[in-house]
């Protein structure tokens, strides 16, 4: 378990081969509830490579001096990235003329 934000990580190995390799990261909030955005890409054992580029969001909670994953929204391929990203541009906008 990560004892900081800046620890935690989607890296993920067995049986020493690498399964889940992240390729970036961004912490989007700290604290005693923590939120971390990752890019990242799964071993597909079938074809004995990394697949495509995924995305995800998670949320942490610090308890008992480590970072535990308490829930997660997977974003599964880049056009439902874009959607994601469409739609919040489009709030944002809308949010920004109300003020």
């Amino acid at each position: 378990m990560a004892a900081t934000v800046d620890e935690i990580t989607m890296n993920y190995e067995e049986n020493g081969q690498q399964l889940v390799k992240e390729l970036d990261k961004v912490v989007l909030t700290k604290g005693a509830w923590s939120t971390v955005m990752f890019k990242y890409q799964d071993w597909n054992k079938s074809a004995e490579e990394f697949g495509p580029i995924k995305y995800s969001i998670r949320r942490y909670q610090k308890r008992e001096g480590s970072y535990r994953p308490k829930s997660k929204f997977n974003i599964s391929n880049v056009k439902q990235a874009k959607n994601v990203v469409e739609a919040l541009n489009k709030w944002i906008s809308e949010d920004d003329t109300e003020e």
